[in-house]
């Protein structure tokens, strides 16, 4: 028997309906969600939070005329399935699918890219403001955003200027007190007292000049039809408070919303999530760099460790247990966090600050101005570096190398496997003149046996793997994990290997020797091409008036779309048949 769900192709569909419909669309669409999560994986429980929400901006406004944008995308599963990509879901975040992400050129219905969060209001209104001067005021437009993203400083720095203009912009605030991990801060403590009615007499939404309307049930339908009905009559900027549940429908979501933000497989019927292999595992690098942090504090007080936002999935929770008066989550707000361990390092104290490393982006100027310029030993710990899989172009982290290297007075350093990372930190900790980067990818790591006793780092000194006469192989973190393998696959003696940890400085006698003893040199690193590894390498054999003849494998100058990290390798040529097929063209 076809459902109301199988009649929808496009949000023209869902006016059709008659508000007596919208409930049973709403049970439908969260059970289409749920079907192909589960077996395909993505982001769960913040696409069922707003499905109520999802169905009455689309039952009320006309996108793509009026334009939506939702911050962070990862609520968008429901307005993708209305909006002509119900066929393709279960394609969601696959190579050659659909994204997991609104996307501008997958869809004239995604109004902007939202992979990174509180782009939102600034996005609105520099589209309303647009409106305005192209004469098109009657266009709504419409940013949902969370309390968690809300927080951060730049939607801060949107509605502080959306609130002296006269734009149509709605901005609903969905409110579920949870971004991936809860939301933290006093912002969060004032939306608290606002629902429970103990805020102060003033409002700070309507003291930055806001129509102010809620809290409300994000789940009552009507409600929420008949209140965006009346909203739509609204001229000036307006902002709708919404009380949602994040996995809102599925139990265990609802009880455990961490671990089902993005729980991979589980069952549709039970929520239970699928059992992985029972063989032991190596840990994950943020694992390992979690439970290390734990061990160091325990005998340097001076350490402090800082996160935004990320606790859980940087493993900095591991230190916010057992040190919660030393380690400190504090909310989206990446700028803030560089500054905040400036700050902390200004005093004697030894800040990680540990952040995924497409996140860093966005406290760039922090880095270098508050940081690298005064030469502060800050620790960046830089989680999710290089390809990271089905998160796609906005979440790989393949920029790190380039745009850190070129900054004076940082160190770059990238473990080849887990007892290197555990030692650089332990390095770290003894003391720095300078600030140091840390970057591990998205993964396990090669052994079980990782809690090796700690050995102090020489900073800049490269490591020979295998010695060669031939072909040597250079690589910077942990892709250099297949160095063996590509060894292995030729006559012995053949192919040398070398582990470049550091990317900054560059050990300049280790290459001499190289460039001495071989008569190519390969180079691989999991980040881009221009300005990366490779580039250093090429600089530093011009400056040693030493050129051979140099190959560099990594991420060409394109953005890399979603897909596993083994097809991403493969398809930009990083992986290891490539490289033996090439070391093997040489040899030819």
């Amino acid at each position: 028997m076809k459902t109301i769900l199988d009649h929808i192709a496009s949000p023209a569909d869902v006016k059709r309906l008659s508000p007596g419909q919208l409930p049973q669309l709403a049970r439908e669409l969260r059970e289409f969600i749920i079907d192909v999560v589960a077996t395909k994986e993505g982001h769960l429980g913040a696409s069922l939070g707003v499905v109520e929400l999802t169905i009455a901006l689309h039952y009320v406004f006309n996108t793509p005329e009026d334009q939506l944008i939702w911050d962070v995308g990862h609520q968008a599963y429901g307005h993708k399935i209305l909006t002509g990509r119900k066929d393709r879901f279960d394609t969601n975040r696959q190579l050659g699918g659909i994204s997991g992400f609104p996307k501008r050129s997958e869809s004239p219905h995604d109004a902007f890219g939202t992979g990174h969060s509180s782009t939102s209001i600034s996005a609105i209104l520099g589209m309303a403001m647009a409106a305005k001067l192209q004469h098109a005021e009657d266009r709504q437009h419409i940013a949902v955003i969370g309390d968690a993203s809300i927080a951060s400083g730049m939607a801060f720095e949107g509605l502080n200027h959306l609130g002296v203009t006269d734009t149509n912009v709605l901005i609903v605030l969905n409110d579920n007190a949870i971004g991936i991990d809860p939301s933290v801060g006093a912002l969060k403590k004032y939306l608290t007292n606002v629902k429970k009615g103990t805020a102060k007499e003033e409002n700070l939404f309507e003291c930055l000049n806001l129509d102010y309307t809620g809290p409300m049930d994000g789940h009552d339908l009507p409600a929420l039809v008949r209140e965006l009905q009346r909203l739509k009559t609204v001229k000036g900027p307006k902002l709708l408070h919404l009380i949602t549940t994040k996995g809102k429908g599925l139990k265990k979501a609802e009880e455990n919303q961490v671990v089902y933000h993005a729980p991979g497989k589980f069952n549709r019927l039970t929520g239970e999530i699928t059992k992985g292999p029972q063989r032991p595992q190596p840990p994950k690098f943020q694992d390992v760099f979690g439970e290390t942090l734990v061990e160091l504090a325990q005998g340097n007080e001076r350490i402090v460790g800082i996160t935004p936002a990320m606790p859980t999935g940087s493993s900095l929770r591991f230190m916010m247990d057992a040190f919660p008066n030393r380690a400190f989550d504090v909310g989206i707000a990446e700028q803030h966090a560089v500054t905040l361990a400036a700050g902390m390092a200004t005093a004697g104290l030894v800040p990680f600050c540990t952040i995924y490393s497409t996140f860093l982006q966005r406290a760039y100027d922090q880095v270098i101005h508050d940081v690298a310029l005064q030469r502060l030993p800050v620790v960046f710990c830089l989680d999710r570096a290089g390809l990271v899989g089905a998160d796609g172009p906005t979440h790989h982290g393949v920029f790190d190398i380039a745009f850190l290297r070129c900054i004076p007075n940082m160190v770059l350093h990238a473990p080849m496997d887990e007892a290197s990372l555990r030692n650089i930190m332990y390095t770290a900790q003894l003391g720095l003149d300078r600030p140091l980067a840390i970057r591990y990818p998205r993964g396990r790591g090669n052994t079980l046996d990782w809690r090796q006793p700690f050995e102090k780092l020489t900073i800049g000194k490269a490591r020979e793997r295998h010695r060669g006469n031939h072909v040597a192989l250079l690589s910077h973190g942990a892709i250099g994990q297949m160095g063996t393998d590509i060894v292995a696959a030729f006559e012995k003696g053949k192919v040398g290997h070398y582990d470049f940890s550091f990317a900054k400085p560059l050990d300049m006698d280790c290459l001499g020797m190289i460039c001495s003893r071989y008569q190519h040199l390969i180079t691989l690193e999991d980040g881009v091409i221009a300005g990366g590894f490779g580039s250093a390498v090429l600089e530093a054999m011009n400056a040693l008036g030493t050129p051979l003849p140099l190959k560099i494998f990594g991420v060409a100058d394109a953005f890399v779309e979603h897909g596993t990290q083994e097809e991403l390798y493969a398809l930009n040529g990083m992986d290891k048949q490539h490289i033996i097929e090439y070391i093997s063209h040489i040899h030819e």
